[in-house]
């Protein structure tokens, strides 16, 4: 779902007409960084931009409750976006297979957005690639399956967030390649250190071949507000190799 993630990281930077707010849905979108990179952040401004769209809700799941809504636009402040996320809290990979494959089982509109925050937290608990690659099948399956129901033109979109090594690892470049299989589109965010009391990322979107590459600065306030603006040209370009040692972390 790289489109609503790129309007996310367009917000305050360009005009939004309103056939982009009824854009179809995009391929699904594979969120990576390190702890503390922003990703539940942006997952979370995502499904704000998404339940403003006038479709249907937002699905977010994660394995437990936020301690605290981050903050972002004024969108943040809108309480007829945050009725329509829908946050669920599978404890266990178990969980969430069942929550998964009950879907076609839940009442009321499909979601025209799912969210799931954490899949590191879901995939330690599985003996291998296979039951790695069989949780990301199953979150595109049902991301299939709620389109279906949403109808032509409309789509539900699917971004996963995980979270990658400081310094690639064997086990964790293994990882993210297998996934990369099933979210041919990316988004690496990249911690940055302009000073001190600042915290600021470097967010680089890769839409898979459909689309060109754009990088973004993320900036987080002293009171928790997100600002997204458009990365310096002259700043240079994240490496997305791949299969570079480091697992594809830029």
């Amino acid at each position: 779902m790289a489109e609503t993630l790129r309007r996310v990281l367009n917000l305050g930077t360009s005009a939004r007409s309103g056939e982009e707010d009824t854009a179809e849905a995009g391929p699904p979108l594979l969120l990576l960084g390190s702890p503390g990179s922003g990703k539940t952040a942006l997952l979370f401004a995502a499904a704000l931009e998404a339940a403003g769209e006038g479709r249907g809700p937002v699905l977010f799941l994660t394995r437990r409750p936020l301690q605290s809504l981050p903050r972002g636009t004024g969108a943040a402040l809108d309480p007829l976006r945050l009725q329509k996320v829908r946050f669920q809290y599978p404890p266990s990979t178990h969980e969430l297979l069942q929550l998964l494959c009950s879907a076609h089982e839940a009442r009321g509109p499909a979601p025209s957005l799912l969210l799931l925050d954490g899949l590191e937290e879901y995939l330690v608990e599985d003996q291998g690639p296979q039951d790695a690659a069989y949780l990301a099948a199953l979150l595109l399956d049902t991301a299939a399956h709620f389109s279906h129901q949403t109808g032509p033109g409309q789509g539900c979109g699917l971004i996963v967030a995980l979270q990658t090594q400081e310094e690639g690892v064997s086990g964790d470049a293994l990882q993210v390649s297998l996934l990369q299989r099933y979210f041919p589109a990316q988004c690496w965010l990249q911690a940055e250190t302009p000073g001190p009391g600042q915290h600021r990322l470097r967010a680089c979107l890769d839409p898979g071949g459909l689309g060109p590459r754009a990088e973004w600065c993320v900036a987080f306030r002293p009171n928790g507000e997100m600002t997204i603006t458009p990365w310096p040209t002259q700043a240079g370009n994240l490496s997305l190799d791949k299969g570079s040692s480091s697992g594809g972390q830029p």
